[in-house]
């Protein structure tokens, strides 16, 4: 069985700036229900079709497959639930580790947020200065809720804006 082990925090984007030019995502959901979200991923010429269980914790099952990126831009646009997520992912290293930060466009642009895939639900994470609020226990900052609720309909109550 896939796994997938990973721990999420919001970037404090004063002490956070990109590397490169990065890479746009576009991702939409078939399913995205309780339990279980099968998404269409697609970024730069590659597409993957993925498959995720519940949430454990910081773990899930996840099945992750290649495919065809004309076969995802038709399954975005006549299969997949609206609107679509849309962001940039920049690679960062900090530690011997390498991070993926995604900043959020159009319906939650504002939102950037770090990811650490992890080899174990224990391992111990160096966080770089940047990562300001750990959010993995928060479903509100699952891609599949971020489709259906965007960032930008919250209240700003500081649960989303990083500190100014």
């Amino acid at each position: 069985m896939g796994t997938e082990i990973e721990r999420k925090f919001l970037v404090d984007t004063l002490l956070w700036r990109p590397a490169d030019a990065g890479t746009r995502i576009t991702q939409g959901y078939l399913c995205s229900e309780k339990g279980r979200t099968v998404r269409i991923r697609i970024f730069g010429d590659e597409a993957r079709l993925t498959v995720k269980g519940a949430t454990d914790g910081i773990s899930r099952a996840e099945y992750e497959y290649p495919i065809p990126a004309a076969d995802a831009r038709e399954i975005l646009e006549r299969l997949c639930e609206r609107p679509f997520i849309d962001k940039t992912r920049y690679l960062a290293a900090f530690a011997g580790r390498t991070w993926e930060v995604d900043v959020f466009h159009g319906d939650n642009e504002g939102l950037v947020m770090a990811e650490i895939e992890l080899d174990s639900a224990d391992a111990t994470v160096e966080l770089p200065p940047w990562a300001w609020k750990e959010v993995s226990d928060d479903p509100r900052y699952f891609n599949s809720k971020l489709a259906k609720r965007p960032f930008s309909t919250w209240s700003r109550d500081g649960a989303g804006a990083a500190p100014a």
